[in-house]
This record gives structure tokens, sequence and C-alpha cells, in this order.
């Protein structure tokens, strides 16, 4: 099954109080009505995870694929 997931990212080596500012706001707004209606209207729902839970799942997804390539014998040309 293929899902369409989204996720805010920053560039890596930004400082950890900043990663866990960005985290806390965006998990308050994902709890505002107007933010959760908004979203809704697009078939989208906010889930709330940790920068480390979603670093996790970034990593299962790019190996999930890169395995569907291999399998799919994909390469570019």
């Amino acid at each position: 099954m293929v899902t369409q997931w989204h996720g805010i990212v920053a560039p890596a080596g930004t400082p950890r109080p900043i990663v866990e500012r960005l985290y806390r706001e965006i998990a308050k707004a994902l709890q505002n009505a107007d933010v959760v209606s908004r979203l809704a209207t697009d078939g989208t729902e906010g889930v709330e995870s940790t920068p480390q839970q979603f670093a996790a799942h970034m990593k299962a997804e790019r190996e999930k694929w890169n395995q569907a390539i291999k399998q799919a014998g994909i390469s570019i040309q």
C-alpha cells in the first residue's frame, strides 16, 4: 500500500534548541481547530511525531522504497 505523507525538516546541523522549538510549535499548531479543519479540506490528517520518530519514519520509507526499486529492477538511464 502506498500512502502520501508530508513532513517538515530543517537543514543538517540545525541546533537542537531550534529543532525542539519547531517541534513544540508545530505540535501546538496541530491541536488548533482551524489548522485541523484546513488540513481536512485536503483530506489530510495532521499527525504529531517527535523529531526522532519522524527521522525513523523517513529512514524506514527510504529502505522500503530502495528495496522496491531493487526488486523491480528499476535503474536510472
